[in-house]
């Protein structure tokens, strides 16, 4: 019994997929992706839209469907338009800038921390407070945005730290002097 996705995967215009098998091949004007179908789940294009179909009501191919389908539809939104995060830096003295291929954070450290920034990702630092991270693979724009956040999480007291722009922090109260 085979099962198609309930929505279909819609091309713009320049994103051409090309399937091989289980190898998906997505290009675009921003670049290409490539991605692995597993096993039990297929692809087919009709047009300009896509169709991901499942063999089988097993549980694990079950979940993989939507998974499948989910990847795929990143793969044709980052080639086509791409992904991007934007952070914020909150303490006084901390700062960020890009030297070479490595982000450069002072966050209060003894020492500064160099993280290296990946093949493929844009980063740029404006008023040495505010990170962008743009690619066209939407994982590794927010794993490389978590890694940085990562460094200094924002802490609930005073609000210092490495966060999303728009995430919201709570705070708490200071200790109760008696």
């Amino acid at each position: 019994m085979s099962r198609v996705g309930k929505q279909p995967i819609a091309l713009p215009d320049k994103v051409s997929v090309k399937i091989a098998g289980n190898n998906v091949h997505v290009e675009g004007p921003k670049g290409k992706l490539d991605y692995v179908l597993p096993e039990g789940i297929t692809l087919q294009q009709d047009g300009q839209s896509l169709a991901v179909t499942r063999a089988s009501e097993d549980r694990r191919v079950r979940a993989l469907h939507g998974t499948a389908q989910r990847l795929i539809s990143n793969m044709v939104h980052g080639v086509s338009a791409g992904f991007k995060k934007d952070l914020e830096i909150q303490g006084v003295g901390f700062r960020a800038a890009v030297k070479g291929s490595n982000l450069d954070l002072s966050l209060g450290y003894s020492h500064p921390l160099l993280h290296p920034i990946p093949q493929g990702l844009k980063v740029t630092v404006n008023e040495n407070t505010k990170i962008s991270v743009e690619g066209i693979d939407k994982q590794v724009v927010g794993q490389f945005a978590a890694d940085v956040r990562g460094y200094y999480p924002p802490e609930p007291y005073k609000g210092k730290g490495v966060r999303y722009v728009g995430e919201h922090v709570r705070r708490k109260e200071g200790k109760s002097v008696k």
